[in-house]
């Protein structure tokens, strides 16, 4: 039942540095998720941050650090998870 259905919040690992420096993205945000971070901060200072409004765009950014986060302990851990095949370098 599990998987990635979500094609939007996938992580990317090749993001646009100068269009997170524009949109004013801390440093420690410029992950593989950054750049959903940007969409989420726009609606956020467009409805007055009222979470209500934003509530796709906050599941996509959440959605896509829970595959970050997935992918790195499967690369810790060196097993395949949800498709993700890691190796282990010892």
């Amino acid at each position: 039942m599990g998987g990635r259905h979500n094609a939007a919040a996938e992580p990317k690992a090749d993001q646009d540095l100068e269009a997170l420096k524009a949109a004013k993205i801390p440093l420690a945000f410029r992950d593989k998720c950054g750049h959903l971070l940007t969409g989420l901060n726009k609606c956020r200072r467009e409805n007055y941050y009222q979470m209500s409004k934003c509530g796709h765009e906050r599941h996509t950014y959440e959605e896509c650090e829970y595959y970050a986060w997935m992918d790195r302990v499967a690369k810790k851990k060196g097993v395949e998870y949800e498709g993700v095949v890691a190796p282990v370098n010892h």
